[in-house]
Parts: C-alpha cells; structure tokens; sequence
C-alpha cells in the first residue's frame, strides 16, 4: 500500500463501537446484549463550526477527512495541517493553512439528502459530476464479487454484535480487503474510507467499492468522487443513482446476497467466468 508523502497531524480517538446493556427478553428472563455506539461530533473548521455528524466514532478523524474531501470543501490533504478530535466536548478541530475557498456561497446551496447519520451535499456536486473521468478498461470478475461478498460477510463485526449498522469496504481486484469500516450511517463509512484513501495515498481506478446500504445519488457521487468504477451494495438502488452511474460510466451492481446480484450499467466491463456452474 502506497504512503503518501504528507499526513495532517490526527489524534487517535476511537470510541467503542458496541456497549453492553440489560435486557427482557419474552419470557421474562433478564440478561445482556451489545447496542450500537452513537455520539454527535460537531466538525469545526479554523474554528468556524460547518455540521454536527452523528457517528459510532469508530474512525473520527478519517471521517472528517473524507467528508471534507467528498464535499469538495478541501482540494488537497496538504492544505490540511491537523485534524482534533475531543470527546469530552464531542467536537472535530480541523486546522487549514489558508482557510477554505468560497465556503458562505457553498454552504448556502446545501441539499439535504436520503443519509442515515448524516446527509448534506454542500455546494452544487451535480454540476461538477461530468467532470469525473473513470476507467473504462478495467474489469469485474463474478468469481471475484462472490469472493469480496464472502469476506464481507465473514468480517463484520459490529454488525453481528449489535446490528443497527452499515458497514462499507474498499477491495483490491485480488480481492483483497483493504478497508472495511462501519458506522451509524452508510455515508459515513464512505467518508471515512475516503479519508483513509487520502491519507495512504490509494488510487481508486482499479477499486471496488461495497456497501451494505441503499444505493442513492449521494453514494454514486461519492463514489466516483473517490475514482471507483465499481459499485456494489446487497441493497437496491434509487432512480437518480442509477441515471448518475450511466452518465459517469459506472459500473453498478445491486441486491447482491449470496449468489444472487442484478448488474446495472456498463455490463461490458463484468466478466461472467462460470463461477455459479450448476448453481440456481
């Protein structure tokens, strides 16, 4: 995995994903079970407060990062000199060096959106989405989606303990697991993989992305923001994620369970390898 030459100064303050609480069950037997974290965490910016995003707080600071980057209110991680991040006032401290660019004309044209956790597009993304350039040469093996479907399954964690979760994960065309993050919302745990994307210095032309959750506009941007041609979610998809993945030449896949999946756009670049030979 690539470095990148230069990395913000971040604090390392993960919550804990899961707490234990009393419970009743039908028969009246009392015991324990694990429930979902959820803090707010208010990001300010040179001290100038932009949202409050509820999160599980598992990777607050790579939260931040890829939120500010995925709304195109930092260009560059250079323009970035430090990310702080204190619980005890559930507040995000990001230092620039030359303050953010036009930030009053972008956060009055802010779209709420269909996000669990949090769900605001500042600025007008749509305008700038025929801009992105993804590759058109890579390909997508169904060998290698029934593969990443089987790790995913096999690596989520809060998930199993707690439910109330999506979960979200970058894949090599190995596929290797290279991140995999779950939060309270599906668009935070994309914003994170993108801050962590941005901190390592991953391409995503050749990358696939997975999420557990509904496919909408916001996470088709997201997505082609970050580079990734590959789109694939166990969920389904909403009509203007759908019309967003043909204009950017997106390959997208739904309701993928199991063996089961339906591909949607550019199915030239799917490559069906005989992986469900005498499978119904």
């Amino acid at each position: 995995m690539a470095a990148s030459l230069y990395r913000p100064k971040l604090t390392a303050s993960a919550r804990p994903s899961t707490f234990s609480v009393a419970t009743i069950d039908e028969h009246g037997n009392e015991g324990q079970t694990h429930i979902a974290g959820e803090h707010p965490l208010t990001v300010y910016v040179d001290k100038r407060e932009i949202l409050t995003i509820m999160t599980l707080g598992a990777a607050p600071e790579a939260l931040v990062l890829g939120y500010l980057r995925n709304q195109r209110l930092v260009e560059s991680i250079e323009d970035i000199v430090a990310v702080q991040v204190d619980w005890e006032v559930n507040a995000a401290s990001v230092y620039t060096r030359n303050g953010l660019v036009d930030l009053d004309a972008k956060m009055e044209h802010r779209t709420k959106t269909t996000g669990c956790g949090q769900g605001t597009v500042f600025g007008d993304l749509m305008a700038e989405i025929d801009d992105v350039n993804l590759p058109r040469d890579g390909q997508l093996k169904q060998s290698t989606l029934y593969a990443l479907s089987e790790l995913v399954r096999k690596h989520e964690t809060i998930y199993k303990q707690a439910g109330a979760v999506h979960g979200c994960a970058l894949f090599s065309q190995t596929p290797e697991l290279l991140y995999f993050v779950e939060d309270v919302g599906r668009h935070n745990a994309v914003d994170a993989i993108a801050g962590m994307m941005w901190l390592d210095g991953i391409n995503g032309n050749d990358k696939i992305f997975y999420t557990t959750g509904r496919l909408t506009s916001e996470m088709v941007i997201k997505a082609a923001q970050m580079g990734v041609p590959f789109l694939v979610s166990r969920s389904g998809l909403t009509q203007m994620g759908y019309e967003i993945a043909k204009r950017v030449g997106m390959t997208m896949i739904g309701r993928a369970v199991n063996r089961h999946f339906l591909l949607f756009n550019d199915a030239r670049r799917f490559v069906f390898d005989g992986a469900v030979s005498g499978d119904k």
